[in-house]
This record gives structure tokens, C-alpha cells and sequence, in this order.
């Protein structure tokens, strides 16, 4: 196994120093460099060693960030990922409240999100699947990018398949509590009203991308927290790979 000249020290150096405007060259020096002073802190670190760790990393903020959206009112009680009426037909919730049915929208828009809620535990496995295929190249250019480079590799990678995954989860758990009809109730009754812009938007493609969103958002967290507390770093492995100065 070829060995990389990154010790746990320089390789938390790099990550928080945020080295991400230098040439592949320039970082290899200051490596160099540190390594030239470094004793006694378990040795350089193999490719594997590095991948396994930004792996084991992924997963764990994931596997939170999942745990966290999946509890009753993880979504519902979260400014950040709360799913709000749709945008495009909020003229259909500021009409329903003004005569009166407040409280059907409000029983909606908690439905809404406990159907996220209850999608969200399926999404753990689609995301690890993902993060097993990242390459080396892959893992040295998320090490190098901005706080949040794994999510938004993740993204780009798995959005697609995540969209096509997850809306059957989030049909089956929008049915299951009853979002669908709510909503559906909710529109038949605006469109009812005179004189309005009728509205029929598709509630499960808004659903399951604002779900996919709010997962995201605190997955990108979790990397965050990780990266700059070595508090989160809770196994060996990670500590050996996002290892600080202390």
C-alpha cells in the first residue's frame, strides 16, 4: 500500500487551516515540511486509511443527520428543513386562512412534514452506497475543498437516485398519514372559491425534493461539526484522520 506523507497532525492542519486556494505542490510542501518535525503520532497514514476515515466520517454524519429528521418533529420543529405550504400555491394558504381554515392548513403542513419524517429512515442506505464508491481522487478532492465539499459531492453524485428512490417512500408516507387528502381537501377547496387562479401542483415531487434538501442541510452540518470538533470525532480512526494540533 503505497503510503501518503500526511501525518494525522499535518492532514488536520490542512482541513483546518483551509488550504483549499493552494496548488497540489504547495500543499505537498507544507507536508513535507511538518512531517520533518513529527514523532510519535502513530505514523504517516496509508491511502486506505484516509479513505476509510472521510468514509467512516460520511456515514456517521449521515447516519445522524438521518436519526435526527426521522424523530417526530424532526422536520416538523426544524426552522432549517421544516417543509412550509408549497410556494407556488401559498396564494391557496393565505386564502383558506382568511376565511377561516387555518387549522386545515396547519394539520397539513404538520402532515407534510411527518410524511418527510417517516421517509427519512429509509434514506441511510441509499447515501452509504454512495459514499462506498468514492475513489481516492475523490476523497483528496473533498479534503481539499470548502466545509461542506462531501455533501455537495454527494449531490451531484446521488441526487438523481435519490429523487427516484425516495419519492415512492415519501407517496407510501404522505398516504399513510394522510397528507395527500389533506391537501387535496385543502385545493378542492380553494378552487371552489371564486374568481381564484386554480391550483393543482404534484405534492409528492415537492415532498420528496424538500425532504432530500432538509436531509442534506443537516448532513452538511454533521461535516462541519466534525471537521472542526474534535469532540465529534468519536472512533480512532477519525481522530487519527482529522486529527488537530492539540
Amino acid at each position: 500500500m503505497k503510503k501518503l506523507t500526511t501525518s494525522p497532525f499535518v492532514f488536520g492542519a490542512l482541513l483546518f487551516l483551509g488550504l483549499t486556494s493552494c496548488t497540489a505542490s504547495q500543499i505537498q510542501q507544507a507536508v513535507d515540511g511538518a512531517i520533518a518535525t513529527q514523532t510519535g503520532r502513530g505514523g504517516p497514514l496509508t491511502q486506505n486509511e484516509v479513505a476509510m476515515g472521510l468514509r467512516e466520517a460520511l456515514s456517521q454524519g449521515i447516519t445522524k443527520g438521518a436519526n435526527q429528521a426521522s424523530q417526530t418533529d424532526g422536520f416538523y420543529k426544524n426552522s432549517l428543513i421544516r417543509i412550509p405550504f408549497p410556494a407556488d400555491v401559498q396564494r391557496v394558504e393565505k386564502t383558506l386562512r382568511s376565511i377561516g381554515l387555518g387549522s386545515e392548513v396547519d394539520k397539513f403542513v404538520m402532515t407534510l412534514n411527518r410524511g418527510a419524517e417517516d421517509a427519512a429512515k429509509s434514506a441511510v442506505p441509499i447515501f452509504i452506497s454512495a459514499i462506498k464508491q468514492l475513489t481516492f481522487s475523490d476523497v483528496w478532492n473533498i479534503l481539499r475543498g470548502e466545509q461542506d465539499a462531501a455533501t455537495q459531492f454527494l449531490k451531484r453524485t446521488t441526487t438523481s437516485q435519490l429523487t427516484q428512490a425516495f419519492r415512492p417512500v415519501i407517496k407510501n408516507s404522505l398516504d399513510k398519514v394522510n397528507a395527500t387528502r389533506y391537501y387535496t381537501d385543502l385545493v378542492n377547496r380553494y378552487n371552489k372559491i371564486p374568481m381564484v387562479q386554480k391550483a393543482n401542483p404534484d405534492l409528492e415531487s415537492y415532498a420528496t425534493q424538500k425532504a432530500i434538501d432538509g436531509l442534506f442541510i443537516l448532513v452538511a452540518q454533521e461535516e462541519a461539526n466534525i471537521r472542526e470538533n474534535p469532540i465529534a470525532r468519536t472512533t480512532e480512526l477519525l481522530r487519527r484522520v482529522f486529527g488537530s494540533k492539540g
